[in-house]
């Protein structure tokens, strides 16, 4: 289903207060994990008890966000919230990793008019996903899984397997 993320002043304002969020967030020291616990309590929609997001990381709603226990996000990564996006738990994640959710119509005078859509992402448990990978709208990647640095996972990841590649692929069963 299409929304209008660029003028409609509802999704608008939760994008600011977001940013603003990441803000505090990117600004508080690492030495003061209490507040930083606390601010990313107050960013995400659930969380674990156990839980760690190195700064810089950026996100649009923060609300549409859940993470399990164990959960591990190391610096420079943008999660593209429009929906749900689910990591269970024991899941670390390298740098520079991205999850996007939200995509844009073909059609040109759609695109142009700032419609967009967005598809869930769900992240098994035990997962592990190397540095730089790129996660598009719609993909779930299985339980006990790694995915190689640098892929671009485009379609589901069966638990249980190695993947890596762009597009990434199933390379070996763990």
């Amino acid at each position: 289903m299409l929304y209008d993320a660029n003028y409609d002043r509802t999704l608008l304002a939760e994008m600011a207060e977001c940013r603003e969020k990441c803000f505090r967030l990117n600004s508080t020291p690492p030495s003061e994990d209490t507040e930083r616990k606390a601010l990313i309590r107050g960013l995400l929609g659930r969380t674990g008890e156990n839980f760690e997001i190195r700064s810089p990381f950026q996100c649009d709603y923060g609300y549409n966000i859940e993470v399990g226990e164990n959960f591990f996000m190391n610096f420079n990564c943008v999660i593209l919230d429009g929906a749900k996006v689910t990591f269970g738990d024991n899941v670390f994640i390298a740098p520079g990793c991205a999850f996007y959710t939200a995509g844009h119509p073909l059609d040109a005078e759609q695109r142009n008019k700032g419609l967009e859509y967005a598809l869930p992402i769900r992240v098994g448990d035990n997962v592990w996903i190397g540095g730089n990978v790129i996660v598009l709208p719609g993909v779930t990647i299985g339980d006990n899984c790694v995915i190689g640095a640098g892929s671009v996972v485009t379609r589901d990841i069966p638990s249980g397997t190695v993947a890596a590649g762009n597009p990434c692929r199933v390379l070996k069963k763990v």
